[in-house]
């Protein structure tokens, strides 16, 4: 009897990326259905995305649906964005997006309409590691139970107590950073576990872009020349700053100096991000608080926010010490590699390789876990760090190791 394909659902965005992913699972012998999620958008390009997804899905000739996850992502990703900002933080709905819809609803949806599989157009690789060899695999409930979160009074509390991993049945996962390391998307898949790992394929994780790119125009897809998407996917051409003033009220208050100088006023402290150097106006502040007849002046970026007291501290120049921090403290952890946390439940630290910000290059530091609680030590200070983002830390190799490095997991900065 001829073995059935295995189904795979393909989240399709309307991008090539996705587009590619789609076409090379096809030709791999997959079963493959295309779904276009319908999120909360403000720009109205949802429905010129679903319609490129559509086109895709009829070139390579697969079934294609849209499921309307709209209210979803309005309660789980961007109301989740305004209230961290409200607490003064920079909260990354990329990461949230990917948790609670593509790796929520869509995984959970595709999986009980039969499918083996769900795949993304997501530049990461996925490595299966057998029984035999060192596992690294644990199901959901062996994953490290002590962390923590936040608390309904707006605090933080702690969730359990330290185990290790326990069960090692089936082999383990590794996620790995992609081939193309301009693309790679890791810093945004840290809350990935390995339950959600056996259900995932990211088929271009192998490809640099220019690669995906002439893959697209050699199948002729309509999305082969579509530009990347830029910023945050649900706002489109909606500023930032115009999005949360419409949830946050501003409130002008004072911008200090980080030796308590009043050198201007801002627009609503929950507004402004760490490193953020644009939207100050504080140009002219160089001149008036130098000296005499200087010309040169030096940036001004945002080192600090109060959203108690409405206040924004600023520091002046890029080297300032007060841009730099030497550690963090990370909440709601994630160990996508339990052999990690195992390590470090009896070594309470270990070196890793890690960034607090998409595009950051990778620093060395260590994790350590001292007093209930998960912190990261880095080598040397790492500038505009920001609570509410991601910290992601990888497999400690100085050097980035030809089969790609390894992502451990991760936490939010506190």
């Amino acid at each position: 009897m001829k073995k059935t394909a295995q189904k795979a659902f393909v989240g399709m965005s309307g991008g090539v990326d996705s587009s590619v992913a789609a076409y090379l699972l096809k030709k791999q012998g997959y079963d493959v259905t295309g779904v276009f999620l319908r999120s909360y958008n403000l720009d109205g390009c949802a429905e010129r995305d679903a319609e490129d997804a559509r086109r895709v899905a009829e070139h390579i000739g697969i079934p294609f649906y849209v499921w309307d996850t709209e209210e979803d992502y309005k309660k789980k990703v961007v109301d989740y964005m305004v209230r961290g900002y409200a607490r003064g933080e920079t909260p990354n709905p990329d990461v949230m997006c990917n948790k609670e819809i593509k790796f929520g609803i869509f995984y959970e949806k595709a999986l009980a309409m039969g499918a083996d599989f769900i795949a993304t157009g997501h530049y990461m690789r996925l490595a299966h590691v057998s029984r035999r060899q060192p596992s690294l695999r644990s199901s959901d409930e062996a994953r490290p139970a002590l962390s923590l979160r936040r608390s309904a009074k707006g605090g933080t509390e702690p969730v359990g107590t330290p185990r290790a991993a326990a069960q090692q049945e089936r082999g383990a996962f590794r996620l790995l950073e992609a081939k193309d390391k301009n693309k790679d998307q890791s810093y945004f898949l840290w809350t990935l576990t390995q339950k959600q790992l056996a259900h995932c394929l990211f088929p271009i994780g192998e490809y640099e872009k220019p690669a995906v790119r002439d893959i697209a125009r050699k199948a002729g897809l309509p999305t082969a020349e579509k530009k990347d998407s830029q910023g945050i996917c649900f706002l489109g051409m909606v500023s930032i700053d115009d999005f949360l003033k419409n949830y946050i009220k501003p409130v002008r208050g004072a911008v200090v100096t980080t030796d308590g100088r009043y050198i201007g006023e801002h627009e609503g402290a929950a507004l402004y991000t760490i490193g953020q150097r644009h939207g100050l106006n504080l140009g002219a502040k160089n001149r008036e608080l130098g000296i005499k007849g200087k010309t040169e002046t030096k940036p001004w970026y945002v080192a600090e926010k109060d959203v108690a007291t409405n206040t924004v501290v600023v520091a002046e120049g890029n080297d300032n010490p007060a841009l730099y921090r030497k550690e963090v403290e990370i909440i709601e952890v994630n160990f996508i590699s339990p052999e990690a946390f195992s390590i470090l439940h009896s070594q309470f630290s270990i070196p890793v390789m890690a960034r607090v910000r998409y595009r950051q290059p990778l620093v060395p530091a260590k994790l350590k876990f001292q007093d209930s609680r998960f912190k990261i030590e880095f080598d040397e200070p790492v500038r505009f760090v920001a609570k509410g983002q991601s910290a992601v830390f990888y497999s400690a190799e100085r050097k980035n190791p030809p089969a790609g490095r390894l992502v451990l997991g991760g936490g939010v900065i506190i």
